[in-house]
């Protein structure tokens, strides 16, 4: 099977079969959702998934290692992901 989101920089067989499973199957579903709004699916979705996730779909949409997304911008997600998971108040 060729998988195109296996291609990507950061992703490999478990990363891109849980991707699979909230609907993301390319690099255009990737890019329409975004880092923070895919992770956020994957974890909704009740996979135990780190925050290396979030950086690793960063990166891989930035087409740079993981490690190498710059710090501000790791901070900015979990900024994001911190307000998209928090529950919200009615």
């Amino acid at each position: 099977m060729n998988d195109e989101l296996q291609h990507l920089r950061n992703l490999g067989k478990t990363s891109a079969q849980w991707l699979h499973a909230v609907g993301i199957h390319n690099l255009s579903d990737l890019k329409r959702l975004g880092a923070a709004d895919a992770y956020r699916a994957v974890k909704a979705r009740g996979f135990r998934a780190s925050k290396v996730l979030l950086y690793a779909i960063e990166g891989a949409l930035l087409d740079v290692h993981w490690n190498d997304v710059p710090a501000e911008r790791k901070e900015a997600l979990n900024k994001q992901v911190e307000g998209l998971l928090a529950p919200r108040k009615v």
